[in-house]
């Protein structure tokens, strides 16, 4: 059975860990953006859900709250969500996304988004009731950082 909780604090670590390995080939977050995310943790800004199976993290949502002029309130993205390979296809996706719309609920937030880069996590999405938005495109715009510590 996998059990999904919020993490903050000093429970952030394993959970951060397998995102780093995941998304950043295991090159750790530099310190202080690891602050950083803590900082917003703490406002209540962002929110990070640890999916355990048998005592250990075995997959990571991470959400940002923030309002929206056009739904008039909250809205929750998915900003990263990861479940090891040896997890998957075990129901522990299905933990972390019903975990974000119970926490949603929870929290008077009535819109989550996903951005998704693929078909099969399209599939994942759209086969757990996510809609895909007609007509959105996501566009980007990278800047280079002189001093990555600041």
């Amino acid at each position: 059975m996998t059990e999904v909780t919020s993490v903050r604090g000093t429970e952030l670590a394993e959970p951060l860990r397998l995102l780093e390995e995941a998304l950043r080939d295991g090159d750790p977050v530099p310190e202080n953006f690891a602050w950083r995310l803590r900082e917003a943790i703490e406002r209540g800004e962002l929110e990070v859900l640890a999916a355990r199976t048998e005592g250990r993290v075995v997959g990571v949502a991470m959400l940002a709250y923030r309002l929206s002029v056009s739904a008039a309130g909250p809205f929750a993205s998915i900003e990263d969500l990861y479940v090891k390979p040896d997890a998957r296809r075990r129901d522990v996706g299905r933990a972390l996304l019903e975990a974000v719309g119970r926490r949603s609920v929870a929290g008077g937030v009535s819109y989550v988004e996903a951005q998704v880069e693929d078909e099969e996590a399209a599939a994942f999405y759209g086969a757990l009731g996510y809609e895909e938005e007609p007509g959105v495109r996501v566009f980007s715009q990278s800047h280079v950082l002189f001093d990555r510590e600041a």
